[in-house]
């Protein structure tokens, strides 16, 4: 990805038509397959100056991809009148110092941390065991499966990365489902199961964290049942970090060739 800022002095008097145009022209990127996202911000100690974030898949995906697609047009008629006040306009590549502050809790630490993953995945693990549709599955289950599932949404939810370090990286992960030919309806019932789980145990129920938490599990399940049908083999990628309303962008991997 890569991470376009342009400065704006905008006059006091054309603030408010400024920031109309880049509403009817945001449209547009929020509609092109090239933005991943986008923020214009007003400067608070200048209100004369502004600073839009375009995060594009790539510079090439903005510049050859956005520029010369059917977006681009009225995107550039909403924001022509405002292109002589533009001060800097160029193309950032993200470094590996990124993080989040304090402020907000972590997933992890709003659920109760590692203690009420364990007691989460143990309950759970306890009914799949019992479940006529999921016991094939699951017949053959490592008796230590529920504490690796733990440390693995520890690490998915803003935890420790201890799954990193006792069990590896998202391969290891994938390739855990290879293989197991995981049906719609199996993979339902998963997800059931573990809400009902999640009711046991007495994980959060206030929406935004049930949201947050139903999000991955729904996002998480549908890649193990991808990655569990014939011609699929183990591939990269990060693991990934969940946050309160925020999920990783993913593009499915390639289909082998047969």
């Amino acid at each position: 990805m890569t991470v376009e800022y342009i400065r704006y002095q905008i006059p006091a008097e054309a603030a408010e038509g400024f920031e109309q145009a880049y509403g009817r022209a945001a449209g547009q990127l929020a509609e092109a397959p090239e933005c991943v996202d986008y923020e214009l911000s007003r400067c608070d100690e200048d209100l004369e100056s502004y600073i839009l974030r375009i995060t594009w898949t790539s510079t090439a995906g903005h510049l050859q991809g956005f520029r010369a697609s059917e977006h681009f047009p009225p995107f550039l008629e909403a924001i022509k009148p405002y292109i002589s006040n533009i001060q800097e306009m160029r193309h950032y590549t993200p470094t590996a110092v990124a993080g989040q502050g304090g402020s907000i809790p972590s997933l992890y630490e709003w659920l109760g941390g590692a203690e009420a993953l364990e007691r989460l995945t143990r309950s759970f693990y306890g009914e799949v065991l019992k479940d006529e549709l999921l016991y094939p599955l699951f017949k053959d289950m490592d008796e230590h499966h529920p504490h690796f599932v733990a440390l693995w949404l520890g690490e998915v939810f803003g935890g420790p990365e201890n799954y990193s370090t006792e069990r590896g990286d998202y391969r290891h992960m994938v390739s855990r489902h290879l293989g197991k030919h995981i049906t719609e309806q199996q993979r339902r019932r998963w997800v059931n199961l573990l809400m009902d789980a999640a009711d046991r145990v007495e994980l959060p129920t206030d929406p935004s964290f049930r949201a947050a938490f139903a999000s991955y599990v729904e996002w998480g399940t549908r890649l193990a049942e991808i990655n569990s049908q014939p011609g699929r083999e183990a591939y990269d990628a990060p693991i990934p970090h969940w946050g309160w309303g925020v999920a990783p962008p993913y593009k499915p991997a390639a289909k082998s060739e047969e």
